[in-house]
């Protein structure tokens, strides 16, 4: 008789040391599942994977009835290992009924089973959803009661502040950390940065601005648009400010090659300017090209003067990059020299120079090269001369109308 107590006493205690695991397990199953992922798998038919969801979308519950499930076998195990401590040795017996049972349900019932169930937290997800499902319709009053308790403490303490989620300096290192191709990883952070970035800041200056002047002799005005490269050119009387739209270049098949072209014929095919305040992000802008069909807009200022152009692809480029892939093929104002260092033109953009090359120039100031130049020396050079910009050494190679025209740039790993 004694014999049978004790095996029964040794299967309970068994079995609740398996439970024990099992809800261990599966409480780090389900918290570590890759909630992606089941979503992808939930949306191509899987059952497992949106049961696992459903419970996911309750963690209050969930979590007490884990915790119910949790408690109540420990607590068995441990109430089991003593009476058969007591029965095996008597009273020294529960104290070696302890230590033992203690041991045991740390290995095996918690960090044991957590270790593994965190290795594959989705294939012991799927095993462990059903029985929860169904623990969680037994357990309804006691899991009720323990998340009444629950939030009642969250409501009461200071200290319990929601989390209002990932910010985007959070989800831009999850973007870095996450095993993701290099071309992939780039386009995230792309976009993240888009929020950062104003149409100021990837503009064509004025000065580059490349266009048409109506008032210029007819023949003039043939020879740009037959050597232009550019799809789209503003329309002007004289300067910038006084544009009178956007000219697509294709439409110029169509009058280009009449003996008599007269301004009138062109100017039909001319579509109004589309203006662009200089602070606008360029989300906000990518959105307005796409609500307003555009591809072009000319930058203002808060006074109304035409600071440069923005186009549709600028605002491509700062998501996936560079169109093309040779640095010397698509900008000439940026050449590589034997030595290492870089001949750059002064109006090249700080974020080009640093997007194509992987350089760290500042950008939070001056928009280019020679504005950065410039407010470093905090006056115009009169000569050449060379100057350091963090861990870049610039030589000034021309000046010329007040700005510095082209400069000769050492990155840190070539410098001396």
């Amino acid at each position: 008789m004694e014999n049978t107590t004790l095996g029964l006493l040794c299967s309970l205690l068994i079995l609740f040391i398996a439970l024990s695991a099992f809800f261990a397990g599966a409480e780090t199953s389900l918290m570590a599942a890759n909630r992606y992922k089941l979503r992808h798998q939930a949306r191509t038919g899987s059952k497992s994977a949106q049961r696992i969801l459903d419970l996911l979308a309750q963690p209050d519950q969930l979590i007490g009835a884990i915790l119910i499930g949790h408690t109540t076998v420990n607590i068995a195990a441990a109430s089991v290992a003593t009476i058969m401590g007591i029965k095996l040795a008597g009273k020294p017996g529960v104290a070696l009924a302890v230590g033992a049972i203690t041991f045991v349900l740390l290995v095996f019932g918690e960090a044991g089973p957590k270790t593994f169930a965190a290795r594959h937290p989705e294939g012991i997800a799927r095993v462990a959803a059903p029985l929860l499902t169904i623990l969680l319709k037994l357990f309804f009053p006691l899991v009720w009661l323990v998340k009444f308790g629950t939030n009642l403490f969250f409501r009461f303490n200071p200290l319990a502040v929601a989390d209002k989620g990932i910010n985007g300096d959070e989800f831009r290192a999850l973007v870095q950390d996450v095993f993701l191709p290099m071309q992939n990883r780039s386009m995230l952070l792309g976009v993240l940065e888009l929020e950062r970035i104003t149409v100021n800041d990837i503009m064509v200056p004025r000065g580059e601005v490349q266009g048409i002047n109506i008032d210029d002799d007819i023949a003039d005005i043939e020879k740009v648009l037959r050597r232009t490269q550019h799809t789209r050119l503003p329309v002007f009387r004289g300067e910038l400010n006084d544009c009178i739209g956007i000219l697509h270049v294709r439409n110029s098949t169509r009058f280009l090659g009449k003996p008599e072209l007269t301004k009138a014929e062109i100017l039909q095919y001319v579509r109004e300017p589309y203006f662009v305040p200089e602070g606008t992000t360029l989300p906000s802008q990518l959105v307005q090209f796409q609500k307003l069909k555009r591809r072009f807009g000319l930058v203002v200022d808060e006074y109304g003067d035409v600071q440069g152009i923005v186009t549709l692809e600028a605002i491509l480029e700062e998501i996936v990059g560079e169109f093309t892939t040779s640095i010397g093929d698509s900008h000439k104002e940026i050449l590589r020299q034997a030595d290492g260092s870089w001949m750059i033109d002064g109006g090249s953009s700080i974020r080009e120079i640093n997007r194509l090359l992987h350089w760290q120039l500042p950008v939070d100031g001056p928009k280019t090269l020679n504005g950065l130049i410039i407010e470093t020396l905090e006056t115009i050079p009169e000569f050449a001369l060379s100057l350091k910009i963090g861990d870049y050494r610039i030589e000034v190679l021309q000046v010329k109308d007040n700005a510095v025209k082209s400069a000769r740039v050492i990155p840190p790993e070539n410098a001396v």
